[in-house]
């Protein structure tokens, strides 16, 4: 589809990607309905066409000379590339074809062709780091000097932004390379093979002659007619035929949105279809804004955020106490999936050097379960934390939402690496899961037209956010003596309170006093302010709130009598009889009657300040959330929403 979204004064076109699933499809010539397994091996045969095209074009041209030439962004004639790969790599005169006695059409080749042209220029940047790292390679690679490391950054493009763990890494991959030959890589090419072909359709660089979507009579469907092969090495074009197959949108696409061709890709025999779409939404600002959420991150307690003002005469002023996501209980369950994952791979690591080269070894049936094992509990964590991520990023845009604020600051911590904290410690600050969180809530906060802009995290959690001065950190607040790190402490304004509700306060003062140097990536697009200046951090401060209670609590009239036992709200409707099971008595609207037993979830502690609950994985029940160890602070929006359950009676 390629009509023109309207917009409307204010509003943006925005591009996501939504993820559908191909259950079942309909022949249009002989109007057979092929099953979701049918379908899967018509769709595999066409990308294992595409597969092996893809390869022929990586293997010809997985060289610098032919990357720098794709990069460059002119053909030999001087004439500027289109920006579509596969148009590109055609002007370049780079073909390919399929195998002798196999046909295709043009279209299948264009898909080939976009995706080799895709994959040789996002070589390039990894080209010019490893490039930028061997000419300016240190005298110890596994310490840089200041003046090496001032070094390596002017050889790098954009290497003044980049996060040292980023060159690290690719020191670290070429120290590999010179242990195993002996001797330094000439180039990217030489340490790193060509990439593995993923078996996907970009139906994007096709036209109406190979696949067409439109939009069905139901708002949240859409019909696929795509041409595929009948068999795996079609020998005409015969052996293509068109094949419709309905798609279910889900809620999050709008009905008045753009939809795009999908990408097709096979995962565990079913077609799943990245499906993209554009749709109007607010446009976001990079200054002028005069509430802010700032949110700083953590270990146990993931997220801090709360809402800060900026006033008219330039001070700043934060709005309530903030908030808090905390996934103790998750980040346990990541830890023990990695811990399992280390076993498994070290075991596997095991048969393998047993087996060697003999595949009828009579280990080689136990390596194979060992690494479909390995991929189980790969999709275990990355399923995990996705949810987290998303879990995280929804609550911080809610944050926002409820307190007005149009901006949300994060602090940058690309370039924190764990390193001189202990193994266990910096192995769980390693496994955090920042950029995905990051990530999403970018995604989210578009949506609704807030900017997330990351700030530099010098001295977050270090000064007071109320004058600066350098914090005290101790274990605790009734324990001001004993050295720590979770309790802040000022000896000059006297504040104080647990160091990430600080940390917060100085993200969102930091934020809204440097929004004028707020600028935008141009690779990643994500909104930055890159330094801190030191005449703006200076009114980078919040401001105290004036005590209002009063000092003359003298009596003003006769003491209120209080009843001993307050009666309490009148019953509507009468209690259910006592179940026959040991649970007792239910108060109205607040369990099932069917069950005689309460979940076990009912009973625990779910407070919001519960700090030191055991995290014991066991007393999970169904139903109960998302974990039981992932405890958020709710948003307080301005309005409330309106309590259904008031009048039903319920004492708890």
């Amino acid at each position: 589809m390629s009509r023109k979204l309207p917009l409307a004064g204010g509003e943006t076109a925005r591009t996501a990607c939504a993820h559908g699933l191909l259950r079942t499809g309909v022949e249009e010539k002989t109007g057979e309905v092929l099953s979701a397994a049918a379908l899967a091996g018509r769709v595999g045969w066409a990308a294992d066409l595409v597969s092996g095209m893809v390869a022929a074009l990586l293997a010809g041209h997985w060289n610098a000379t032919d990357v720098d030439v794709l990069a460059a962004g002119e053909d030999a004639g001087g004439r500027p590339l289109p920006s579509n790969a596969w148009m590109a790599l055609r002007r370049l005169g780079w073909t390919v074809g399929p195998a002798e006695g196999i046909r295709v059409n043009d279209r299948i080749v264009r898909i080939a062709q976009e995706a080799a042209g895709r994959t040789l220029r996002a070589a390039k940047w990894r080209a010019d780091l490893t490039a930028g790292v061997l000419a300016t390679w240190p005298a110890d690679p596994a310490r840089r000097t200041p003046k090496e490391w001032d070094q390596v950054r002017e050889a790098v493009p954009g290497g003044e932004y980049l996060p040292s763990s980023v060159i690290r890494g690719r020191t670290r991959q070429i120290t590999a390379f010179v242990a195993r030959y002996g001797r330094m890589p000439v180039n990217v090419f030489e340490l790193e093979a060509a990439p593995r072909i993923a078996r996907m359709l970009l139906l994007s660089a096709c036209d109406g002659q190979q696949a067409i979507l439109e939009r069905a009579d139901d708002a949240g469907r859409a019909l696929l007619r795509l041409q595929l092969p009948t068999r795996p090495d079609p020998r005409s074009y015969k052996d293509w035929t068109w094949i419709s197959c309905p798609i279910s949108l889900p809620p999050t696409v709008p009905a008045g949105a753009v939809l795009h061709l999908p990408t097709l890709r096979l995962h565990q025999g079913a077609v799943r279809a990245d499906l993209a779409y554009t749709h109007a939404a607010p446009k976001t600002r990079r200054s002028g804004h005069t509430v802010a959420l700032g949110v700083d991150w953590g270990l146990n307690t993931l997220l801090s955020a709360g809402a800060a003002r900026l006033h008219a005469d330039g001070t700043i002023a934060a709005l309530g106490v903030g908030g808090m996501f905390r996934a103790a209980g998750v980040l346990a369950k990541q830890h023990r999936l990695r811990r399992l994952s280390e076993h498994l791979h070290a075991k596997a690591d095991h048969y393998q050097r047993l087996i060697g080269e003999d595949e009828q070894h009579a280990l080689t049936a136990r390596h194979q379960v060992l690494a479909e094992e390995i991929r189980h509990v790969s999709g275990r964590r990355s399923n995990l934390n996705d949810a987290l991520a998303r879990a995280a990023a929804r609550w911080a845009v809610d944050q926002a939402l409820a307190a007005g604020a149009t901006v949300i600051y994060v602090e940058d911590l690309r370039s924190m690496e764990a390193r001189g904290m202990g193994r266990t410690m910096n192995t769980r600050l390693s496994q955090a899961v920042r950029g995905q969180i990051a990530d999403r809530m970018r995604h989210l906060a578009a949506e609704v037209g807030i900017a997330v802009v990351t700030v530099p995290a010098r001295n977050t959690s270090k000064h007071c956010p109320q004058c600066l001065v350098p914090l005290r950190h101790r274990k605790a607040p009734d324990r001001p003596t004993v050295a720590g790190w979770k309790w802040a402490l000022c000896g000059s304004c006297g504040w104080q309170g647990d160091r990430d509700q600080g940390a917060w306060r100085r993200i969102a003062a930091r934020g809204l006093t440097h929004q004028t140097k707020t600028v935008t990536d141009r690779t990643s697009g994500a909104m930055v302010i890159r330094t801190v200046i030191d005449k703006l951090e200076a009114g980078a401060v919040i401001t105290p709130e004036p005590k209002t209670s009063r000092t003359d609590r003298s009596k003003t009239g006769p003491t209120r009598q209080q009843t001993a036992r307050p009666a309490p709200r009148r019953r509507r409707a009468p209690s259910p009889v006592r179940p026959s099971g040991p649970a007792g008595q239910r108060p109205e609207g607040h369990a099932h009657t069917d069950r005689t037993r309460l979940p076990r979830a009912a009973d625990r502690n779910q407070s919001v300040t519960t700090i030191s609950t055991p995290h014991r994985p066991r007393w999970a029940t169904l139903g109960a959330g998302f974990h039981l160890h992932a405890h958020a602070t709710p948003p307080r929006w301005a309005d409330p929403i309106p309590d259904t359950t008031s009048d039903m009676g319920s004492l708890s």
